[in-house]
């Protein structure tokens, strides 16, 4: 990555285990698409009152040249995103999707092009 990776808290104090995992996860989407220009992921912990636990919401901006990815995991009806790290899990997964989308327009805009 051209700049660092950011990471913020909102709403919870900071974890050096969670930051840890976000860090190995945009390791891997960085091992999958070297280009990314940055990767700002924001975690976040509403102050909503449930009948069940606390859902985590997680953010993540992926730059890449010429586009921006963004994934916003809101709590869904189940109760998956009570614990931070499938919140994660499923957030990176979610980017990783849409990296792969965009390299494949890459691939397809050049195919184009070699062929005009």
């Amino acid at each position: 990555m051209q700049v660092p990776l950011h990471i913020a808290f909102h709403g919870v104090d900071s974890s050096p285990a969670l930051e840890a995992r976000i860090r190995e996860h945009a390791k891997k989407l960085e091992q999958f698409y070297d280009r990314i220009i940055s990767c700002d992921v924001t975690v976040e912990l509403p102050h909503q009152h449930h009948r069940h636990g606390k859902q985590w919401h997680i953010r993540i901006q992926v730059s890449v040249p010429g586009d921006e990815l963004i994934v916003s995991r809101d709590p869904g009806k189940d109760e998956d995103h009570e614990d931070p790290y499938v919140a994660l899990r499923d957030a990176f997964a979610a980017a990783r999707r849409q990296l792969e989308d965009y390299v494949h327009r890459l691939r397809d805009e050049k195919m184009r092009e070699g062929l005009a």
